[in-house]
């Protein structure tokens, strides 16, 4: 049992990889409890928007995880 982490953009580089396995677990907040401390925090950014199985969720109505679910951390985009 397991999820996909995704990471696009700068928030590659704070994973350290653009993609990675962890075990399943039942909220976003235990998934982060889970990670390395500067990562949580980097991923938890108020900017940082959520996918959820290629669908974009808020943060306040994230639903419970299941098996295989990917999610997605997108970092804020600039640009012009």
């Amino acid at each position: 049992m397991a999820l996909t982490l995704v990471f696009l953009g700068r928030l590659a580089d704070a994973a350290g990889a653009g993609e990675r396995r962890v075990p399943h677990a039942a909220s976003l907040g235990d998934v982060l409890a889970a990670l390395e401390p500067e990562l949580a925090l980097a991923l938890s950014a108020d900017r940082v928007r959520l996918a959820i199985n290629g669908a974009l969720v808020s943060r306040d109505a994230c639903p419970m995880l299941t098996d295989g679910d990917e999610i997605a951390f997108l970092p804020p985009v600039s640009g012009g």
